[in-house]
Parts: C-alpha cells; sequence; structure tokens
C-alpha cells in the first residue's frame, strides 16, 4: 500500500523529479498542498455528441470526426504560422480547426485518425470553424466499444481547467491532481464543528476532492462553497483580531473644544455642511475623543468635500495640543491641499503673523523640491510644534522631518501609498496617533469589508450645493465627425469663457516604441498617445490660437508649480496633461475634459479624471476619445462610464471587468496564500457571514487559543506580510 500523501510531501515523492520540477520551476508548485490548492479556474462542461450536419453558430460542441485534410500555413497579418486541419464524419459534412503557432501539433493530427474535438463554433468568412478546440484522439486500434466509452467519459464530465504555463499545460496539471489524489490524505477539519453546522459547510476533505474531480454540478458547488468560505473566513479572523487589538491599544484622546480654532472655523464657513458632512464629522470627532487610535476610512464621490472634513478633525487634534499631517501623492496634490486649507482656514493659519488670529494656528507644506533654507524653516515648524498641521509628499517619511506631538495621520488617495510609507509615518508619534485614511476612489461594501475590514468606514455620497451636473460621451472612431465636433466643443466652451483638459496615456514617446501586439481576434495597436506630441498638433490644427500650457510628472517642481498657478488664474485656456491632475486639482471654471485613448484608463481612474471639470455654476462635459469599435470589452467599459456618474455602481462594473487579483496586496514572499476562488463582488453575503462569525468567535477567544488547527489554516492563508498589509492599511 502507498504511504499516504499529506499536504507538507514533497511533489517530488509523488509525481518524480522531471515533473515535480517543472511544476516548481513554472508555476512555484513545491508540495502536495501546493497543487491540492491550486484549483481550476473554470470547468468545461462537454455537449452531448453532435452531428456535424447540424452545426450552430455559437453553439459548444463535442464532435467525433476524422482528421481528413492538414496544413501549415503563414499569417500575414501576424507574426508566425496557423495550422490549418479539415475533419469529417462521415456524413458528407466537413468542418475546419485552426490552431495559431502550434504546427508541432501536426505530428499528432495525421490525416486518417479519429478524434474528439471540444469547443464553440464560429463563423469566420462564411465557413463555420473552430478556433483552437480542445481534442482527444482516440485510440488508433480501439474498438467500437472502447470509442464509445471514451466518447461518453469526455462529453458528459465536468472537465477542470487550470490556471497553466505553456510547458505546462492545464491536462498535464490534471493528470498530476489524479496522481495526487490517489495517495492523498486531507488535513483535519480547522473548521469548528458549530460553524460548519450553522454554515452548511462540506468537509475539507470531500471540497479538495470534489473542486478538482466534481462527481456532479451540485457537489461542485458545495466544495467551492466551502473553500470560498475558508479564505474569506482567513481574511476576516484577521481583521477581527486586529479590531480587536486596535481597541485594546492606548492612544491618547483628543476631544473637541467648545471654543477652540474648530468652533471659530465652523462659525466662519460661509456654507453649510451637508448631512453627510455633519454626520460623518460627527463619527470622526467622537473617535478622536477615544482614548485608543482612530482607524477609519472616509470614502466619498469626486467634490463631495472629504478635505473639509478632514480639516475639521485636524483642527480639533491641533485644538488639544498636537499635529495633524496630512500625506498626499503627489507635488501638485500636496500644494492644492496646502493652498486650500490656507484659504479655508485664513487669519486662522496664520498665528504670529502680522494679520494672523492669536488663537489659531499656522500650517507648513514639506516636499522634495523644497529649497535647503525653506525645509530647515518648514521642518522647524514641525518639530516644535509651531505648525499645527504639516501638509506634505512622501518627503514627510524622511529622516529630518520630525514632530513635536503628532495625534493625526490623514492619508489622501492612500492607495498610491505603500504599507512602509504610512506605517514611517505613523512611527514619528510618541504614542499610536488617529489615522483618517480617504479616497475618492468609491469602494464596493465587499472590498471594503474585505480590503479595509479593520477600519471603521465612513461614506459621502452627497455633493455639496453648487456642484454641477458632468456630461459624458464616447467619441467612436465609426464616427470620425465626431472628434473634429469634440475640438469644436472645446472651443466653445473657451469662448465662453471656461477652461479644458486634454489628457493623455503617457508623457512622451520612447525610442524603439513599437505597435502592441494583438490580442485574440483583435488588430495590433498603436502606442498611446504622449502629451509631448499631442500638445503640438493641437497648437497647430484644431485649437490653434487658444493658450495651451502642459503638465506631467516629470516637469520640475517649480515648473508644474507655475503652470497650475497660470490655469487656476485663468492665463491658460487647455491645459495637456498626463493623470497627474487625477486627484486634487480644482479649478471650478474648467468645464471640458477630452481624454485620449480613454480606452488606456481604468474605470475608475477615468471618474476620477471627469471629476476635475463641473466644480463650478457651470455644467461639465467629459469626452471619451477611443479607436475602440462596439462590441469589444474596452467600449463597453467605456460605455459604462458614460451612462452614470454613480462612483459606486462604476467601482463594481470596474470589479465585474477586471480580474480581482491579489486584494490583500501584492506578494513579495512567493507563498501560494493569495485568494483563489472568493470573489468580492459575487460572494457578498458568504462574505458579510463570515465577517460575523469571525467577529463572535474573535470575541470569545482573541487568540484563537481553543482552535490551533484554525490559527494554522489562517496563518497559510493570510501570511505575515499580507497580515501587516492588512494591519497598516
Amino acid at each position: 500500500m502507498s504511504e499516504p500523501t499529506t499536504t507538507t510531501t514533497p511533489l517530488v515523492k509523488v509525481l518524480g523529479d522531471k515533473t515535480a520540477k517543472a511544476l516548481a520551476d513554472h508555476l512555484e508548485l513545491h508540495t502536495a498542498g501546493d497543487l491540492i490548492y491550486h484549483f481550476p479556474r473554470r470547468y468545461d462542461e462537454r455537449g452531448e455528441h453532435t452531428d456535424m450536419r447540424d452545426l450552430q453558430i455559437g453553439e459548444q460542441v463535442t464532435l467525433l470526426a476524422q482528421v481528413q485534410s492538414v496544413s501549415v500555413k503563414p499569417m500575414r497579418a501576424r507574426k508566425g504560422n496557423m495550422l490549418e486541419i479539415t475533419i469529417g464524419d462521415g456524413s458528407g459534412a466537413t468542418l475546419t480547426c485552426t490552431f495559431f503557432n502550434q504546427a508541432w501539433r501536426e505530428r499528432d493530427l495525421l490525416r486518417g485518425r479519429w478524434g474528439l474535438f471540444a469547443g464553440k463554433i464560429t463563423d469566420f468568412r462564411g465557413k463555420r470553424q473552430l478556433n483552437g478546440p480542445a481534442y482527444q484522439l482516440l485510440k488508433a486500434d480501439a474498438t467500437q466499444d472502447e470509442a464509445v466509452e471514451e466518447i461518453e467519459e469526455f462529453a458528459g464530465a465536468l472537465i477542470p481547467v487550470y490556471p497553466a504555463a505553456q510547458a505546462v499545460p492545464t491536462w498535464v496539471i490534471a493528470k498530476c491532481v489524479r496522481t495526487l489524489l490517489d495517495t492523498f490524505e486531507p488535513p483535519d477539519d480547522p473548521l469548528p464543528g458549530a460553524v460548519r453546522a450553522n454554515r452548511n459547510l462540506v468537509g475539507i476533505g470531500t471540497a479538495l476532492r470534489e473542486v478538482h474531480r466534481p462527481s456532479s454540478k451540485e457537489a461542485l458547488y458545495s466544495a467551492r462553497y466551502r473553500l470560498k468560505w475558508d479564505e474569506a473566513f482567513a481574511v476576516q479572523l484577521t481583521l477581527a483580531q486586529r479590531r480587536a487589538r486596535s481597541a485594546g491599544t492606548p492612544g491618547r484622546a483628543r476631544p473637541r473644544l467648545e471654543d477652540g480654532i474648530l468652533a471659530k472655523f465652523d462659525a466662519g464657513l460661509p456654507y453649510e455642511l451637508t448631512e453627510g458632512q455633519q454626520s460623518v464629522g460627527a463619527e470622526i470627532a467622537a473617535d478622536l475623543a477615544k482614548p485608543h487610535p482612530m482607524h477609519r476610512l472616509l470614502q466619498g464621490e469626486v467634490g463631495s468635500g472629504k478635505t473639509l472634513v478632514s480639516v475639521r478633525a485636524m483642527l480639533q487634534v491641533v485644538d488639544s495640543g498636537g499635529q495633524a499631517a496630512l500625506l498626499a501623492p503627489t507635488e501638485v496634490l500636496a500644494t492644492q491641499h496646502f493652498r486650500g486649507i490656507s484659504e479655508q482656514l485664513g487669519a486662522l493659519g496664520r498665528a504670529g503673523e502680522l494679520d494672523g488670529d492669536p488663537a489659531g494656528t499656522q500650517l507648513t507644506l514639506i516636499t522634495g523640491s523644497l529649497g535647503a533654507a525653506a525645509r530647515r524653516a518648514a521642518t522647524a515648524k514641525a518639530a516644535d510644534g509651531t505648525a499645527g498641521i504639516v501638509v506634505g509628499t512622501h518627503a514627510l517619511l524622511y529622516e529630518g522631518v520630525d514632530f513635536k506631538d503628532l495625534g493625526l495621520v490623514v492619508v489622501d488617495e492612500q492607495h498610491r501609498f505603500g504599507v512602509e510609507q504610512r506605517d514611517a509615518l505613523r512611527a514619528k508619534a510618541a504614542v499610536p496617533p488617529h489615522v483618517l485614511v480617504m479616497t475618492a476612489t468609491p469602494i464596493p461594501r465587499t472590498v471594503a469589508m474585505t480590503v479595509y475590514g479593520d477600519l471603521e468606514t465612513s461614506t459621502l455620497s452627497q455633493l455639496p450645493r453648487g456642484r454641477s451636473p458632468i456630461a459624458s460621451h464616447v467619441v467612436p472612431p465609426e464616427r470620425p465627425a465626431f472628434l473634429d465636433r469634440a475640438w469644436q466643443r472645446l472651443r466653445e466652451e473657451v469662448k465662453a469663457g471656461h477652461q479644458a483638459y486634454v489628457v493623455c496615456p503617457r508623457i512622451g514617446v520612447a525610442e524603439g516604441d513599437e505597435e502592441e501586439p494583438p490580442g485574440d481576434n483583435e488588430p495590433a495597436r498603436r502606442p498611446p498617445l504622449a502629451v509631448t506630441e499631442v500638445a503640438p498638433l493641437l497648437a497647430e490644427g484644431p485649437l490653434r490660437g487658444l493658450r495651451i500650457g502642459v503638465l506631467h510628472g516629470k516637469l520640475p517642481a517649480d515648473e508644474k508649480d507655475a503652470v497650475m498657478r497660470s490655469f487656476t488664474k485663468g492665463d491658460l485656456d487647455v491645459l495637456v496633461a498626463t493623470t497627474v491632475i487625477e486627484v486634487g486639482v480644482d479649478v471650478p471654471n474648467s468645464t471640458v475634459m477630452i481624454i485620449m485613448d480613454a480606452d488606456r484608463f481604468g474605470v475608475s481612474q477615468l471618474h476620477q479624471l471627469r471629476g476635475r471639470v463641473g466644480r463650478g455654476s457651470a455644467a461639465g462635459i467629459c469626452l471619451l476619445v477611443t479607436e475602440s469599435v462596439e462590441g469589444t470589452a474596452a467600449r463597453e467599459r467605456l460605455d459604462a462610464v458614460a451612462s452614470t456618474t454613480d462612483g459606486f455602481r462604476l467601482s463594481e462594473i470596474d470589479l465585474e471587468q477586471r480580474r480581482e487579483g491579489d486584494v490583500l496586496g501584492a506578494s513579495q514572499s512567493g507563498r501560494h496564500s493569495h485568494l483563489r476562488l472568493l470573489s468580492l463582488l459575487q460572494d457578498s453575503k458568504l462574505i458579510t457571514a463570515a465577517r460575523a462569525e469571525a467577529t463572535e468567535l474573535v470575541g470569545d477567544d482573541p487568540d484563537l487559543t481553543k482552535y490551533p488547527a484554525l490559527a494554522a489554516s489562517v496563518a497559510a492563508l493570510v501570511d505575515e506580510e499580507r497580515a501587516e498589509y492588512l494591519e497598516k492599511g
């Protein structure tokens, strides 16, 4: 009897040297546990055996057919070759099968050989074909009974399709898994029996077998549900432990004063706060008054007033004798924040100056481009506490930037920062500071629960009064006159006294730029448009005579600042820029944005960009210029953006259309601990249930000492690096 295989057994003992080395080199699978948790990404369900005379375009079929001809042809439109075979089933009907850059298959697909061919029937120039079909050749001397048996197995099963590599295709992985399952002994089930019973979950051994070799659709559903539960539960347990520890971490209470700077600031506001700003402000004020650190995520639509909410929180901390630091991802945004907050505070931000309010505080700005003298002055204000509010970029994290009493860290557009960078700023406080994380990228509820589950979440959904609507339209390649009309529309807005943005995907044209290789059934794409090539073309062409400025990340800091000042003052009509304007740029007179090669941007990025217009009393217009034709995924994405300004709906569309990836952060360890099956969009009920169970379990047993197997399972799925990511996020 073979020795049982456990999750820690090296694959070389199960599969032999050659196969184990291929799995290790190409897929980073080293142990039986690695392979057993290398789940299929989908399942092909073979259709019933089909008569070739009855084929319909778009139908999924499995055909018993004979190879009648084989040829290899060079491709004109792209590099490589195409293997083309003709198959027939004896009825007189034939079908073409094509394989791109797989001429080696000619060795197997010999004329006269019978086999099973499975795939989707497509139409190419009026001829039916199978493009890259899966196939299984029958034994050359198979009897009729053997052929029928093979057909039954091939046509009726749920066949797993694995994430694979060119050197290790899916059917090799499937064969390895079948070999492994012959001797595999599953681990003891780590889930407490009560949780399994409450949630009607199958055992771990059953789940691992059925996910690879499903006996039925029902069994596969139960297996995948259990394995998804394990992933969700591991993350939620980790987050519940973080919340429990955070609640017990000593901090410093920063209660609101009745007659401090914040009260004077509120009294001087020329407008009323929205209901959302009031309620979220009350939540944050209550958190700051507690003697342990606040960890709160503030999300809201572009222009919903998050910055004002954060300013009020910072002033509450200053009232208590502490300091606040606002960390921004770019110099443009940091400078915008500094100027915007200075204007909002007025005399309250100029304490100690001739026209300052003695009851106020001071602001200072620290960025990497500051000269030596200005840097010394700014860091001195932070170190001695003169500056109650310190705004800056990554430069705040450097050695030599110290604080007298850092009480609140505000991180704007947090996804632009790494864990270490955020942590470095928090470490500059004598006691753990309060933390407010802000994002204008709306986050679906399940993503917030999973990625930011150790943070309390506040959402601003109302736009302040006076914000104007934004109309968005796709400018498509099939209507070339539309692009001419787009430039005409921009000129009309400038003539009416307004300003415009033209956004490009990159800064300049690099030497050696070539067309991007084609995707499946798509033509080769030219390199994306660049600011440095588009700006002169516009100045000499459709926007001749307008005052055009250029802004991108590689400009010197003083030049960037000068361009933004000119645009803000109205000395420029059009700003041709990269996504450096994506966040924080606030010019109320801007009413038009034209985004070139809009299909090269993500959904959330497009939504952020168009939020730069319509910020004043005049309505905004956003035009999405693309070469993507109707019916492509890129065009569907743009049509979705044009159809709604609801950022939360767009965030769900974004999640639907892209691979969710590893939501727990990019792994540097190479360990296989990311989410494999859990869908943050589709599994919202499961994630909510896992969160409830995790909160209850951790409430009774914070360190899971009663459940050592569960603790070990959590550590395997959420390794130390990801645990830190969740803790610091």
